[in-house]
């Protein structure tokens, strides 16, 4: 029987990358006819740089406010003080300048800006539903009509989906609200703004990038597209790393680190489920406020383990994509996280065994561990797979 499969392309429209951020960016919103541009920055850029400047001032009066309030992990409640605030200035364009947090909470804006969303507790109506294919899909709700130019800082590559993950405060439980429009429009790849991102967050970011690419291509969903766009970011990213860490003055390092990113989301972005390290990486960083690049460092080669059985041939294909083709792959995945100076266990973070009930329970419901290639039917499974990483 041949293989089947269907992929479908986003809706970004382009991709720049190697060019300053504040020249690249007015270039596109002028494109785009924008006369009023909201700014969602990193606060900390904002603040303690002049990189956000540079682009207001690019814009000059198109900018029309400044937003830097987002917190780690996207809470509901910044979602829709954004949503205010560009409301109120009655913007056209989005752009935001910043890590995966930022990034997502624009995604969100966008959706709340079409559907007058004015209550953190309203957003329960954006929640996905199922399709008929059991698949999930945007809920009736109108489409998003202002775009977003996103400046990543990080690798975690959020930028590149059409999902936006956002926590409700009320259960401290990360949801992914979907919808094709709210990809952005477009990514400007800027390596030097991200020189002012600490040296752990991008580092770990780019070990998320990794692990796009490692469940991706492990993934019994995988298919061919995707396991290009993956095992070439895997191979840039893999270089990369290691020359950022030894000279963070390493612009094509770093921009080598970007693309490697960006080529991470060709599974997810092409329709190839994640696993358990993203799954239990959601409970991780929702329940507990673990960086999601540490949730990556720390659960990736646990997973791989405890996959083996299940995909030992796609394993092998990442050991091969990292230069050590007769290697195991979770070994020489914790190896190199390892030699990044990366947290490599749960007790690393002060996750101790007391939690891990509650993580395996929790982990059950997100959307990732139920279509892990090695299949998990109970709570107890995660437990085994918390204890590889204890």
């Amino acid at each position: 029987m041949t293989m089947s499969g269907r992929v479908v392309f986003s809706q970004m429209d382009e991709v720049i990358f190697g060019k300053p951020a504040a020249e690249a960016v007015a270039a596109l919103a002028r494109r785009a006819g924008a006369k009023r541009v909201l700014l969602m920055a990193s606060g900390t850029l904002n603040r303690q740089t002049d990189e956000i400047e540079r682009i207001r001032a690019a814009l000059d009066d198109t900018c029309a406010g400044i937003f830097d309030g987002v917190p780690a992990h996207t809470p509901r409640g910044a979602v829709v003080e954004a949503t205010a605030m560009a409301r109120d200035a009655k913007i056209d364009l989005i752009v935001t300048i910043g890590g995966g947090s930022v990034t997502d909470a624009a995604k969100a804006v966008q959706l709340c800006l079409a559907n007058d969303i004015r209550s953190a507790e309203a957003l329960d109506a954006l929640r996905p539903a199922k399709g008929p294919d059991g698949a999930l899909v945007p809920p009736p709700c109108s489409a998003p009509t202002v775009r977003q130019i996103a400046v990543p800082t990080t690798l975690s590559a959020g930028e590149f989906s059409a999902i936006s993950g956002v926590t409700d405060e009320r259960t401290r439980v990360k949801e992914l609200f979907r919808h094709p429009r709210i990809i952005p429009g477009a990514v400007v790849l800027d390596p030097a703004i991200t020189v002012h991102t600490p040296e752990w967050l991008f580092l770990s970011t780019g070990i998320r990038a990794v692990d796009h690419c490692v469940e991706g291509i492990c993934s019994q969903e995988a298919h061919p597209y995707a396991d290009a766009q993956a095992l070439r970011s895997l191979g840039l990213l893999v270089n990369g790393l290691p020359r950022v860490k030894a000279d963070p003055s390493d612009l094509q390092g770093r921009l080598d680190c970007q693309i490697g990113a960006w080529l991470s989301m060709g599974p997810l972005a092409t329709g190839v489920p994640m696993g358990a390290s993203h799954g239990i990486g959601y409970i991780l960083g929702a329940a507990f406020d673990i960086p999601h690049g540490h949730t990556s460092c720390i659960m990736l080669p646990a997973v791989m383990r405890w996959n083996k059985p299940a995909n030992a041939d796609r394993q092998a294909m990442v050991a091969a994509a990292m230069g050590e083709p007769e290697q195991d792959a979770g070994e020489r995945l914790d190896a190199f996280i390892g030699g990044l100076g990366m947290p490599r266990s749960l007790s690393a973070v002060h996750i101790g065994r007391e939690h891990f009930d509650r993580i395996a329970e929790e982990s059950m419901r997100t959307p990732w561990v139920p279509r892990n290639p090695r299949r998990i039917d109970a709570p107890r499974q995660v437990r085994e797979i918390l204890e590889l990483a204890a």
